[in-house]
């Protein structure tokens, strides 16, 4: 899509799996346009990863404005309901958001609303920590169980989690959900839709680069605060090259086993998109 086609009297919103392309065409459009690029990527506000999560350089960060990357400490939670509240102010102020990331999640709760449900009490979430997926999702109600990507462990632990704190199912409080902060039809959603062949190519080839670039130096600096449980350490490729600091892989295969793991979750986005952002502006790729 031509950035300058884009009207520029409201938000645009791209969302699109890893490796598609979408903070390239983000830069893009508020090139052209003006504006500023705001992150929608649960793994892309924490400080401690910026190479291996492919936040944009610190030259591109100089470049064009950017909001709400690397902002939040490693030991830090942060939740979508953070990241609305800290986005709040964003919509309000004088620069187009350009609101750009592959967490779907993020992008609903902006424009669908979110349920407001109260915090989870750290020793629950210990309690949720020590148990197995399958124990998980057996513990669920069905209708919550049927509306989760049932092999993301965040998203079902989170479920769990309410359900165990507030004794009501997720489903129960979602029916409640209030008005979303920015409507869908007050934007400009685009969503990338790449051939799969050209995006599992592009996912190898980043994932080399990014070894390159230092993503093993990245995940080295962070084995002292390691905690394999907490959401900033769930980075794609993070356990893998955690593994081959450790001794425990060669980095060839930390290597085949993180790009692996990379097209699995960009299959499981694209699955997602599909069936929930069917009102959205598809790009087709290549």
């Amino acid at each position: 899509m031509d950035p300058d086609r884009i009207p520029r009297d409201r938000p645009v919103l791209i969302a699109g799996p890893t490796a598609s392309g979408k903070s390239a065409l983000a830069a893009a459009i508020v090139r052209a346009g003006e504006g500023i690029v705001v992150n929608a990527d649960a793994l892309q506000v924490y400080d401690g990863w910026r190479t291996l999560t492919a936040r944009p350089s610190a030259e591109e960060e100089a470049e064009l404005p950017h909001a709400l990357f690397g902002h939040v400490g490693m030991d830090q939670p942060y939740s979508v309901g953070h990241w609305l509240r800290d986005l709040a102010p964003i919509l309000s102020g004088p620069l187009r958001p350009v609101i750009v990331g592959g967490t779907g999640l993020y992008l609903s709760a902006l424009t669908e609303g979110l349920a407001e449900i109260p915090a989870t009490p750290p020793a629950i979430r210990e309690e949720a920590d020590a148990l197995p997926l399958d124990t998980l999702l057996a513990d669920l109600d069905p209708a919550t169980r049927s509306a989760l990507d049932q092999r993301n462990r965040a998203r079902v632990q989170r479920a769990w989690e309410v359900q165990r704190a507030t004794g009501r199912p997720l489903a129960a409080w979602q029916a409640d959900t209030p008005p979303p902060l920015l409507p869908l039809s007050e934007t400009t959603p685009l969503v990338l839709r790449p051939e799969v062949p050209w995006l599992n190519t592009r996912i190898e080839q980043r994932f080399d680069l990014m070894l390159a670039q230092g993503a093993l130096d990245e995940a080295r600096a962070l084995l002292p605060v390691w905690r394999a449980e907490a959401p900033a350490f769930r980075a794609l490729g993070a356990e893998e090259l955690r593994a081959h600091l450790l001794g425990n892989l060669p980095l060839s295969e930390a290597r085949d086993r993180a790009v692996t793991a990379s097209r699995a979750y960009a299959k499981r986005q694209r699955t997602w998109f599909r069936s929930r952002m069917g009102a959205w502006i598809p790009i087709t790729l290549p």
